[in-house]
């Protein structure tokens, strides 16, 4: 596989990720809210020191758990509904600035980690008891690090290496992404509407976690990961038939989500439709590919031939499909209606014809359910490697966001003690590309890297 210049640059830049796929539990959300107590905690140097340290103070607090509508908490809390909630693990609702015996070149994040945990230790702060996640945020300026953020995929770790006074709720909460389990998601181009025959090639544009930043939210296959899709909002499609999607998010009910088997892989069909602080540049009706049902590491299917997103000023439906079929599994999906807040979607199994069996006046069907190429805030993809170490704060859904970075360079580990979990890095300024996963593919954002995806037709 040859690396053009495109790619070269990216990954000197050193934009990697770290992501993989075993399958997840099986998540199932109710209306009670998981709160997690989170501590940001501001870090130091022994050789470098916030210039604005009472700015810096000022601004985390606000960044993690602020009223407003660009805080990590609202932003959470609104992408789930209420189900989960970042709390803050003191009253003050962060700690430090904590000075370190360590001097910041190296950008040594396991040790950062190991000496914070300890600092915080003598404060009587222990992980596990006082908080359950740990975000730790230092200055850029000697560290050398080839990444803005970087955080555990799951796990409780996050770093952030702060440019500025603030961090943000596109680095902060794109880590707090890797967090909960999820990797990057990448898009795969499917150009002649069969899906045995996909390139992947970019990022998706529909989620943070893919280069849409905050005002994309989470794509469905993240919503179903993260197990905040309840009852009938996430319908597992058993056979051929016709049904109505609400938009992805907002407040209300019916179905948001349709979970299609897709032979090894799942189907993911969502609407989106502005709604919230969300998708005013998003509309429409889009499927994923869930590699070997792993929602973490999920990638946009795009049919068209342009790879046009919003963030490149496109329509804002530019991406959704009409149609699509793999012929390999013998499934086949057409949107009958899209508008207004809801579509219409008929989806044909086991090579079913979608004129045959069931008309276009179909009602709404009664199922049982189970249960931008890159814009500005790139993301951080999936080799089936065990869950990390039992210490790692690993979350007991099964899935690591583990590697493709470490097929092709040097794995990241994060150490704390005994703690060990894989790591998902992202862009260190906004030029810089992401190197992006998608299944067990490898990435660079602009194609300098493509992985193609054929799969044998029926």
């Amino acid at each position: 596989m040859k690396t053009s210049a495109l790619g070269r640059i990216a990954l000197v830049c050193g934009v990697a990720a770290l992501a993989g796929g075993v399958v997840p539990g099986a998540a199932h959300a109710d209306d009670a809210t998981v709160e997690k107590k989170i501590l940001p905690v501001m870090v130091e140097f022994s050789d470098s020191t916030f210039q604005h340290v009472d700015a810096v103070k000022a601004s985390t607090p606000d960044t993690y758990f602020g009223t407003k509508a660009d805080s990590v908490a609202s932003f959470f809390k609104e992408m789930s509904r209420g189900r989960f909630a970042y709390v803050p693990a003191v009253k003050e609702q962060m700690a430090g600035p904590i000075t370190l015996s360590l001097s910041a070149a190296g950008c040594d994040h396991g040790k950062i980690n190991t000496l914070t945990q300890e600092a915080l230790a003598k404060q009587g702060l222990v992980r596990g008891e006082d908080y359950d996640s740990l975000s730790m945020v230092f200055p850029a300026q000697k560290t050398g690090c080839p990444w803005a953020g970087l955080a555990t995929v799951p796990g409780p770790y996050s770093w952030i290496n702060l440019y500025g006074t603030a961090g943000g709720l596109g680095v902060v909460g794109h880590e707090l992404g890797h967090n909960q389990g999820l990797g990057h998601q990448g898009r795969e181009m499917c150009t002649d509407g069969d899906l045995v025959d996909c390139e992947a090639d970019g990022t998706s544009a529909k989620s943070i976690m893919g280069g849409g930043g905050p005002a994309a939210g989470f794509s469905a296959p993240e919503l179903i990961r993260a197990g905040w899709l309840s009852g009938g909002e996430a319908v597992k499609v058993a056979e051929s038939g016709t049904y109505t999607l609400r938009s992805l998010h907002g407040e209300g009910g019916g179905t948001r989500a349709l979970d299609i088997p897709m032979g090894e892989d799942r189907l993911v069909i969502e609407y989106r439709h502005a709604a919230g602080t969300v998708d005013a540049r998003i509309e429409g009706v889009h499927a994923y590919r869930v590699p070997k049902g792993a929602y973490g590491s999920s990638s946009l299917i795009d049919l068209t031939e342009e790879n046009e997103t919003a963030g490149n000023s496109a329509p804002s439906d530019a991406d959704a499909v009409t149609t699509l079929t793999d012929t390999a599994s013998r499934v086949s999906v057409a949107v009958l209606s899209s508008g207004g807040g809801k579509a219409t979607v008929k989806v044909a199994l086991n090579g079913e014809s979608l004129a045959a069996g069931v008309s276009d006046d179909t009602p709404e069907k009664a199922v049982n359910p189970e249960h931008t190429a890159s814009d500005t805030d790139a993301g951080d993809g999936a080799s089936a490697a065990p869950a990390a170490s039992a210490d790692s704060g690993t979350e007991a859904q099964g899935e690591t966001a583990s590697g493709a970075e470490g097929r092709s360079g040097d794995a990241v580990r994060a150490t704390a003690g005994n703690d060990s979990a894989d790591l998902a890095a992202t862009g260190a300024g906004p030029g810089t590309l992401p190197l992006v996963a998608a299944g067990a593919a490898l990435v660079v954002v602009g194609g300098a890297i493509v992985l193609g995806r054929r799969r044998k037709r029926a």
